[in-house]
């Protein structure tokens, strides 16, 4: 450029600056360490790249910085991909960022790892979050391609080892923009929907960016959420995912996860076979219990017409001793009535009649004579002999002398 006799103001200066260098430097790469790394509300990441002799200033705006695998931290050794510029308000040099990757570590690896901290400071790989699978589960979701390779691992062992189930496929995305949204939605639809036992959630192998969806963190959030048991069947027995970390139960293949997900019916045959097998000699057990209960209860048992057989032959033993218990009173007091009666006849006055003696009234009273003092000459007198009564008259009265006192 050849000098003019004219100034330059300022911002013609910058702007002739900012031409040449964007120009010039349309895709740059440059190496460096992350200083001073800010991302504010508007999405934009402001920062500085370092090294020992110096620092750029850098910005990488929203609709790249959104595509980063991994978050920008301070001290990080990355390269930078962009187009060299000039911010003119302050006349600074400036590296426009597009794309950043780690040194050393691929991008995709370093997101891996620093999701897989974050998550793991949370508690969401813990035992104690996992849930148990159901033993047999009537119908299974599945969160995978419709047309993978997956799906169709997943329906051959069901097909092979049960019967009967039923399969809820929510189709979507396993891998590109989007996809990890779609997985995540599809976990919470069949939560929603409450008619799984379990969920399957992966895919067939592939590449770190092939698998990368189920590495996002908003996937790891949908099955964490997530009321219904997860499998994580992410690529093949080598691929480990975030999902797999997250979920209640990691199968290295899809394949697996069908098995673990169901018994195989041999397997079912087998148990059911032992189940009846000690079924059978529980029953034979209680039944030889109740039959001795139920002899020892007939031993006891005694049936109403022997019982009344029983109550029968006490009764007539009752009356037969009551017969012979009045027939024994009826004797004793006979007996004592006969020794009263004779106490009686030998005190009866008619006993000492008929040893001669008589018993005399003054009639016509019937009072008895007891002295002569009670009658006079010409009364009359009864005399009551042993056998029969004399009536008389007082002719004559003969008074006994008193005997003379000593």
């Amino acid at each position: 450029m050849k000098m003019t006799s004219e100034p330059l103001t300022v911002s013609r200066l910058v702007a002739l600056f900012k031409d040449l260098l964007e120009e010039n430097f349309v895709e740059v790469l440059v190496e460096g360490e992350i200083s001073n790394f800010t991302r504010p509300a508007s999405g934009h990441g402001y920062f500085s790249l370092k090294d020992e002799r110096g620092q750029l200033r850098c910005v990488i705006f929203r609709s790249h910085a959104r595509l980063l695998r991994f978050n920008p931290e301070n001290g990080t050794q990355v390269i930078c991909r962009g187009r060299a510029s000039v911010y003119t308000q302050r006349g600074e040099l400036q590296l426009i960022v597009e794309k950043i990757e780690p040194l050393g570590i691929g991008g995709l690896q370093l997101a891996f790892e620093q999701l897989k901290q974050k998550l793991a400071a949370e508690g969401l790989f813990a035992a104690e979050r996992k849930q148990d699978l159901p033993e047999y589960p009537q119908t299974i979701g599945i969160v995978t391609s419709a047309t993978g390779a997956a799906i169709h691992d997943i329906l051959t062992v069901l097909r092979r080892r049960a019967t009967g189930i039923k399969v809820l496929l929510r189709a979507v995305r396993v891998q590109g923009e989007g996809a990890a949204a779609e997985i995540a939605a599809a976990i919470a639809d069949l939560n929603r929907d409450g008619s799984a036992d379990v969920l399957i959630v992966g895919r067939g192998g592939g590449s770190l960016e092939d698998l990368w969806a189920f590495n996002e963190e908003i996937v790891a959030r949908a099955i964490d959420a997530s009321k219904l048991p997860v499998v994580a069947a992410v690529g093949h027995e080598v691929d480990f995912s975030i999902a797999d970390l997250v979920a209640d139960l990691r199968a290295p293949t899809p394949t697996s996860a069908a098995e673990l997900v169901v018994r195989s019916r041999e397997e079912l045959e087998r148990h059911c076979d032992q189940l009846l097998s000690r079924l059978g000699r529980v029953l034979h057990s209680r039944l030889e219990l109740m039959q001795s209960r139920l002899t020892a209860l007939q031993r006891r048992l005694v049936s109403p017409l022997e019982t009344w057989r029983e109550r029968r032959r006490q009764l007539l033993e009752l009356q037969q001793r009551l017969q012979r218990a009045m027939i024994w009173c009826q004797q004793q007091r006979q007996n004592h009535l006969q020794q009263w009666a004779e106490q009686l006849d030998a005190l009866s006055p008619l006993r000492v009649l008929g040893r001669g003696y008589a018993l005399a009234r003054l009639q016509p009273a019937g009072t008895p004579l007891r002295a002569v003092s009670q009658v006079k000459v010409g009364d009359q007198i009864s005399l009551q002999l042993h056998q029969g009564r004399l009536d008389a008259q007082v002719s004559r009265i003969v008074r006994e002398k008193k005997a003379k006192e000593t």
